[in-house]
């Protein structure tokens, strides 16, 4: 059976605030040279999904950048291809200015989108995560199980404090969801927690999307799973490889520091030939190691200037490092420019900032020091 994919760019935004003021969760930079949209692409792509809407909430101006035309996923296609959804607002709308707020609310104020596609499945994420999905295994079982909904979870080992932030499944030996616990505050050990990856019908979706209309449901988990829990068969579908929630600040400066400080992690992310992670390509040119430069452990893209010691950190294009600067623990958006004898440890600098000579400032591996946009220091 065919497949089309729907990615939503916008869900979470409020878990990442220092990075989203101007941009989606889906446009946010990371490791290098990524976006957080290229993993939920990528996986996409690789398992032959050509046919992908992105549905776009606000602030997808660099979005909808990063994207272009999908050439770079070999997504530039007469038939299929990439389309950015923005929100349609109609008659469901309380207000002309309404804007949904759940996967579910957004689903709904894309019917009439979801209603063309020719395809008979749907597989659906989102863009707050970092992992190397094998979509393809994932579509097989599903077909194989004669599920009519199937949902990736990962077992892991929860604390009542971390339980607070998932969706937690119940299931008997063959795999089936019996029960449901939306961000409970009384649950702890090891649960299959979902990845907010689901694989359904196109008629099942657009027939459940018509009954939310008609009852103003909008939680898909709340109202449509845990409601269906009895008359459909609906699976899941256990993930046992690296998967990464940014559910915060920290957790976003934790995950990049982990990819550059642990192979085995890195190599389940990047290091699989048969599903590599794309992104948009740039033709910028070597970076410059001046003489006097020390670099060690560390990511760095092309176009930087490097003329100071950068130890454990993430360099983005563009980055330029005067002389005698101390760079460790940090990550330096593209275009930053660090000026001479600076000291960073433990920041996170957006784009195009500036931090002028003789400057000293640390974070610390639980709060990271955040630099916004444009800012000079």
């Amino acid at each position: 059976m065919s497949t089309a994919g729907i990615i939503f760019a916008n869900l979470h935004d409020s878990n990442l605030p220092e990075l989203t003021r101007q941009r989606s969760m889906g446009s946010v930079p990371f490791l290098c040279r990524y976006r957080f949209i290229d993993f939920a692409l990528s996986n996409m792509v690789n398992a032959d999904i050509s046919s992908i809407g992105i549905l776009a909430h606000y602030n997808y101006y660099s979005l909808m950048d990063h994207i272009g035309s999908g050439k770079n996923w070999d997504l530039a296609r007469r038939s299929g291809g990439i389309q950015i959804l923005p929100p349609n607002v109609s008659a469901y709308a309380e207000t002309p200015a309404t804007y949904y707020n759940t996967r579910l609310e957004a689903l709904k104020y894309n019917i009439f989108n979801i209603e063309r596609i020719q395809d008979d499945l749907i597989l659906m994420c989102q863009c707050d995560c970092v992992a190397n999905f094998d979509f393809g295994e994932l579509l097989s079982e599903h077909e194989s199980s004669g599920a009519d909904i199937t949902i990736v979870t990962k077992k892991v080992h929860l604390t009542t404090q971390e339980s607070r932030n998932h969706v937690i499944f119940d299931s008997n030996s063959d795999g089936k969801i019996t029960d449901i616990h939306v961000k409970p505050n009384d649950i702890t050990g090891y649960k299959d927690v979902s990845l907010n990856v689901i694989v359904i019908s196109k008629k099942l979706l657009v027939t459940l999307i018509h009954d939310a209309i008609s009852h103003n449901f909008t939680s898909f988990y709340r109202d449509i799973i845990s409601r269906n829990l009895t008359s459909k068969n609906i699976k899941l579908f256990r993930w046992d490889g690296y998967y990464a929630d940014i559910l915060n600040f920290e957790d976003y400066f934790r995950t990049s520091m982990d990819l550059i400080s642990n192979e085995e992690n890195r190599n389940a992310v990047f290091g699989i030939r048969n599903r590599p992670v794309l992104t948009k390509v740039r033709n910028s040119p070597p970076t410059v190691y001046g003489d006097n430069c020390k670099v060690s452990n560390s990511l760095i893209a092309d176009g930087c200037i490097i003329e100071g010691k950068v130890e454990n950190s993430i360099l983005f294009r563009g980055v330029k490092i005067g002389r005698n600067a101390c760079i460790k623990n940090s990550i330096l958006f593209q275009g930053a420019q660090i000026g001479e004898h600076v000291s960073l440890n433990c920041v996170v600098s957006d784009k195009n900032t500036t931090i002028r000579d003789r400057s000293v400032l640390s974070g610390n591996e639980s709060l990271p020091y955040y630099i916004s946009k444009g800012r000079m220091i």
